[in-house]
């Protein structure tokens, strides 16, 4: 084989393998940058998913205080009413030792417990969809990523939908750069 024929070829087979090795970082890069969307999507639900749960929580929890008040009022209504008859009791003294019906103060506490449980459940998935959304931001913004990612046209979705869920007062503190007192009444 001539000499020229051997280098056209070597310079060939470099292109090949060029094109072949792009080729193949082009795909690679397409598959990160997919499943960074896809976990940020399917992180956006679950946060949705833990939301929902949590309320639900609250309300199926606090709505037994009230259930729990309004059956000791029928218990009690029907303990006077069954000791000391329909119009009550006319003495001016009673010398017996009453045991009327207690309120059970740990409803609250449960309560407390499921707020707080489901508070700190939320708060977690909130920081997973940030580390997330943060990791695919970097991978956007870095080299030699960066160029492939936008040939292709990422991102696809719209990052600044996905995003923590927050409150009027945090959004009004951050704003003025100042936080009020919380008052609890």
């Amino acid at each position: 084989m001539s000499r020229g024929l051997i280098v056209t070829l070597a310079i060939l087979g470099l292109f090949v393998l060029i094109g072949f090795s792009s080729c193949i970082a082009v795909v690679g890069v397409n598959n990160q940058m997919v499943q960074h969307e896809e976990g940020l999507k399917a992180q956006y639900k679950q946060n949705q998913n833990n939301y929902d749960n949590m309320w639900k929580k609250f309300k199926e929890v606090a709505s037994v205080p009230a259930m729990y008040t309004e059956d000791l009022k029928k218990v009690y209504e029907g303990t006077m009413k069954n000791r000391y008859g329909a119009d009550g009791s006319k003495a001016v003294f009673q010398f017996i030792k009453e045991h009327n019906p207690q309120f059970d103060a740990s409803l609250y506490t449960q309560i407390q417990r499921v707020v707080e449980s489901g508070r700190n459940s939320f708060e977690a998935n909130q920081k997973t969809l940030l580390d997330k959304k943060r990791v695919y931001e970097t991978e956007l913004r870095t080299i030699p990523t960066s160029f492939i990612a936008s040939f292709m046209g990422f991102p696809k979705i719209d990052l600044a939908a996905i995003d923590i869920v927050t409150s009027g007062e945090t959004d009004k503190a951050f704003e003025t750069k100042k936080a009020e007192q919380i008052k609890l009444r």
